[in-house]
């Protein structure tokens, strides 16, 4: 499943050595190369980090939790605290397990004397637990969050992220490949050089962003046909072709500003690991 996740070969290799070897060969991963128990995934939104997770759990042969932050937060009071409790105490039960937690900014921001107490009890509660798997070397319970927004993470919270990987947006290589992947079971008629045309164009495109232009794309030949699309047959549809992407880059355009990819890089230098 990993090789479904197009590129990031730097992140791929650091989640290997973290989170599946170790709980294929436990045995080789004690003392000083003991996994670590928390790592975090952050970047531009639309690069990969969630299937780079069910990826992991999936090779790791882990049971596997995605929880999102409303799935956390409750309006009634102490009922978060007891959410947090049950789901690291179910992952202790189930290991090996790996709890994956998207947009982990949303519960453990910065934390302010202005907020509210019951957001407050869910983070402390949150890294109690969290803290109860990283001290506890038998425990095989990796916490990874996802979050397009890491300025924003408490620091207390951040410390306990001990490996934090960059995934950037996809390299020229990765975006031919992913166009190649994209395209595989479709009929398109596009030459090697227009395939490379199509990579210089997408330039600072993610990969859904990427995704969205094939889709789009896709549907050049059946707007062609216009009206004629309900009453011809499929092998009248003619092949995907270059014009299809260029005619598609009108609409769907790159998604991450340059600005805003400016300032994850330079938090990437400060707390992070490069992915490529």
């Amino acid at each position: 499943m990993m090789s479904r996740t197009v590129g990031l070969a730097f992140a791929k290799q650091a989640l290997r050595e973290i989170v599946i070897l170790p709980t294929l060969r436990p045995e080789l991963f004690t003392g000083l190369r003991a996994p670590t128990r928390g790592v975090l995934l952050f970047g531009p939104p639309g690069t990969g980090k969630t299937l780079l997770a069910k990826a992991v759990a999936h090779e790791s042969k882990a049971t596997f939790f995605a929880i999102s932050a409303s799935s956390l937060t409750s309006k009634f009071v102490g009922e978060s605290e007891k959410l947090v409790r049950a789901l690291f105490a179910t992952a202790r039960e189930l290991q090996p397990a790996v709890i994956f937690i998207d947009e982990i900014d949303s519960i453990l921001t910065e934390r302010k004397d202005t907020e509210h107490e019951a957001s407050r009890r869910l983070k402390t509660e949150f890294l109690m637990q969290f803290d109860g798997v990283t001290s506890n070397t038998d425990a095989k319970v990796l916490v990874l969050g996802a979050t397009n927004k890491p300025q924003e993470l408490d620091q207390a919270a951040l410390r306990r992220f001990a490996k934090r990987i960059y995934i950037p947006l996809p390299s020229a290589e990765a975006r031919l490949a992913l166009l190649q992947h994209l395209l595989k079971n479709q009929d398109y008629n596009i030459s090697a050089s227009e395939a490379n045309d199509i990579v210089q164009r997408t330039e600072g495109y993610s990969a859904s962003d990427m995704n969205e232009l094939a889709k789009d794309a896709a549907l050049g030949p059946l707007r062609e046909l216009g009206d004629d699309v309900l009453h011809v047959g499929a092998d009248a549809v003619r092949p995907i072709n270059f014009k299809d992407f260029v005619s598609a880059q009108a609409t769907v355009r790159a998604s991450v500003s340059p600005e805003s990819l400016a300032q994850y890089e330079r938090w990437n230098e400060q707390y992070g690991k490069t992915g490529i």
